[in-house]
């Protein structure tokens, strides 16, 4: 089949070179325009873009598909199929039927559970311990189209977010081809969406990403891998704000009581109570430092007894809520 790839980000480079070498004829790739980068803010070209221009496929960079010029342009391309991975932008009605066999888009969760731009990781924030990925045909509803297939997978106990969608970003990619020799067969089966069941995967804001300690010790280790790598968990150390990026192994054996926020650093972690038992904090970024390991923190910071993250106030304002 002749494809029109639409993807930005690096979560859909595997998807793409699976295509390149498949049997399939990438005619053009879809991306988002150069972005401002680092602290120079120059213009970058998406990880998508990188990659067609380095195997010498066309590359299109519109603002918007909303444009009848730029409509005209991916029809005069002629697509079978315009494979889908995290593009990141809505595809208007009046570009769906461009493509002979639609828009397929590889979704990571297994619809109709989290729709939306953050699937991965409200999955991670819910505490589930599986999820998977979806290919769907999209429709004019956020997500709704039908399914044509999909794969489970597990959530580790320590998997962040960032971890999980690198992980099913590779593990996608067949999926994908699949799907698409499916409808290059004539065998694929499209099987609609339960709306009843649908759930919302709304984009994480840095509002929502504070810790709160006093929660049960699952909710906070969920709390933290979901948020990382962006926007971040974080909380206050003396009123300065502190990154926080997952959490490791809690040691065997007996634990202290902690209340909640107090950090206690061992000899090879640093623990932080919760409203049930301790964790113990994997990465973090002191205000003003880079990341490190936080027990290298813990060592170098030189913490009082019962030194402690600040917990939410007991009646939070709208800044700190």
């Amino acid at each position: 089949m002749r494809l029109l790839f639409a993807g930005t980000p690096a979560a859909a480079l595997p998807s793409l070179r699976a295509l390149l070498d498949s049997e399939h004829e990438v005619v053009a790739v879809l991306t988002r325009p150069d972005a401002p980068q680092g602290r120079g803010r120059r213009l970058t070209p998406s990880p998508v873009k990188a990659l067609a221009l380095e195997a010498g496929v066309p590359v299109l960079t519109p603002a918007t598909l909303k444009d009848p010029d730029v409509q005209a342009e991916l029809r005069e391309l002629a697509p079978d199929a315009a494979p889908v991975v995290a593009y990141g932008a809505l595809i208007p009605p009046d570009a769906l039927t461009i493509p002979a066999h639609g828009w397929i888009n590889l979704h990571f969760s297994l619809l109709p559970a989290w729709r939306g731009a953050a699937p991965a990781q409200r999955a991670v924030l819910a505490g589930q311990d599986s999820t998977g990925m979806s290919v769907f045909r999209i429709a004019e509803g956020l997500d709704t189209g039908d399914v044509i297939a999909t794969s489970a997978t597990p959530i580790g106990a320590t998997e962040t977010s960032g971890q999980l969608l690198d992980r099913m970003a590779v593990e996608g990619a067949p999926l994908l081809l699949r799907a698409l020799d499916e409808l290059a067969a004539g065998t694929a089966n499209f099987t609609p969406q339960d709306d009843d069941l649908a759930t919302r995967a709304a984009k994480l804001t840095p509002a929502e990403a504070r810790v709160d300690w006093r929660r049960p010790a699952a909710e906070v280790s969920a709390h933290l891998r979901g948020m990382s790598p962006d926007p971040g968990a974080w909380s206050l150390l003396e009123g300065q704000r502190v990154k926080l990026h997952g959490v490791g192994e809690t040691p065997a054996g007996d634990l202290p009581a902690l209340a909640p926020g107090q950090l206690h650093p061992t000899k090879r972690a640093l623990l932080v109570g919760t409203g049930t038992t301790p964790l113990a904090l994997d990465r973090l970024s002191p205000p003003g430092k880079r990341e490190m390991a936080a027990a290298d923190w813990a060592r170098g910071a030189g913490l009082a007894p019962g030194t402690a993250f600040e917990t939410f106030p007991e009646h939070p304002t709208q800044e700190t809520a």
